[in-house]
């Protein structure tokens, strides 16, 4: 099932999310929903705080990005193909490496993109769909959709971390995502507006 996405100037994307324990109810039927959904956006990741549950969990997907780096190898895309991962209570335990931007964009707040600095590489430790511990490394792209996602149960937005120009800049863009005006193809749910889109 396409769940709505929240958009930009809901309240529950600027909340902290919380953990959940292994018998969350529906797991499984949430985890296929929210592929569905991200799939059905064109997105590369997707955090429950996105489809209105402020619990910790994510998914990602980076074969688009793998996809889109083949005609020119790049080595931040190294690791993307196959990359499909549930991530469930997790932590990042450490950032390290060299700052580097990237235009990032949202499925919450469609058609905005804007450079971003993150760290090349992280150790995360998270629970999969299996509910078994796992602790990994890694770097690039793939680092990056994690940092991104991340933040979401954090409640972060990629524009918080913009500067404070920047955002004053897009506030009249974000104030209209708010309220439903932006050109999307996807289901979303607007904070300030009634009468949804579906």
């Amino acid at each position: 099932m396409i769940l709505p996405i929240l958009a930009y100037g809901d309240p529950l994307l600027k909340r902290e999310a919380d953990e959940i324990s292994e018998d969350y109810p529906d797991l499984n039927t949430l985890i296929e929903n929210m592929y569905e959904t991200m799939y059905e956006a064109s997105g590369v990741g997707l955090a429950a705080p996105q489809v209105g549950l402020p619990i910790r969990m994510f998914i990602v997907d980076g074969s688009p990005f793998a996809e889109d780096e083949e005609d020119e190898f790049d080595p931040k895309a190294e690791g993307l193909e196959g990359f499909k991962k549930v991530f469930i209570n997790p932590i990042i335990e450490e950032e390290s490496g060299e700052e580097w931007s990237f235009r990032e964009g949202c499925l919450s707040i469609p058609g905005i993109r804007e450079e971003v600095f993150r760290k090349e590489n992280l150790i995360i430790t998270y629970f999969d769909e299996n509910w078994q511990l796992q602790e990994e490394s890694y770097s690039g792209y793939a680092a990056r959709i994690i940092q991104h996602e991340y933040d979401h149960l954090e409640g972060i937005l990629f524009t918080d971390k913009l500067s404070p120009l920047k955002r004053r800049l897009l506030a009249k863009k974000l104030n209209g995502i708010s309220k439903g005006d932006t050109d999307i193809d996807y289901r979303m749910k607007f904070p300030a507006r009634k009468k949804q889109r579906s």
